[in-house]
């Protein structure tokens, strides 16, 4: 195999500011293959607007593996930002900008959507609040810029009808429905979380 260059290959941009997408460049022989998933110089320094924090540097990395028909989200950060890899499966991922209604409430989230993968990755700055869909069973990768406390864990209800995003249908379900967390399947609407924020 030969040594990498890049590490990422030139993709669809995203209409929402500061979300970026790629996909790894992968370098393959008879032995096997090699995927350069993160480096610093290539990525660029983070600024305090997309991490939410001064100095911001990725701090902890996670596995996250799903079932098909599992939904994570909706999620939010106010000090994370984070980058996702897809290790293996198919992700319908959903993208919501909150930016706009915590600035106004009057005003309208604006939701992205894509479906991300294996080698394909996704960088989500903060005030951008994120869910996934597994299509098929799913390894993500995702490095974060601030370690758990659980004190930015954030969330509002992945079925918003305010919101709107359209999820597909999930297959091998018995009801049609994701597979969802009992925190997801409570979340607050994201009006209501908004509210809870300026309390």
């Amino acid at each position: 195999m030969t040594t990498p260059s890049t590490t990422q290959e030139a993709v669809a941009p995203s209409a929402l500011p500061g979300v970026s997408y790629g996909r790894l460049t992968t370098f393959a022989d008879s032995r096997g293959s090699f995927s350069e998933i993160w480096r610093a110089s290539a990525f660029g320094p983070l600024d305090v607007a997309a991490a939410g924090l001064p100095d911001a540097r990725f701090v902890q990395a996670n596995l996250s593996r799903s079932a098909k028909g599992v939904l994570r989200g909706l999620h939010y950060h106010r000090r994370q930002l984070d980058y996702w890899t897809v290790i293996s499966g198919k992700a319908f991922v959903a993208l919501v900008d909150v930016r706009p209604v915590t600035a106004d409430p009057h005003a309208r989230a604006v939701v992205e959507t894509r479906l991300l993968e294996a080698g394909e990755n996704v960088t989500i700055p903060t005030g951008v609040a994120h869910g996934f869909l597994a299509i098929e069973p799913l390894e993500l990768l995702y490095l974060v810029t601030n370690e758990y406390d659980g004190s930015d864990e954030l969330g509002f209800a992945w079925d918003d009808p305010a919101v709107g995003v359209p999820w597909p249908e999930v297959e091998g379900t018995t009801d049609g429905r994701p597979i969802l967390s009992g925190r997801d399947s409570s979340n607050p609407t994201l009006v209501e979380l908004v509210a809870s924020l300026r309390d």
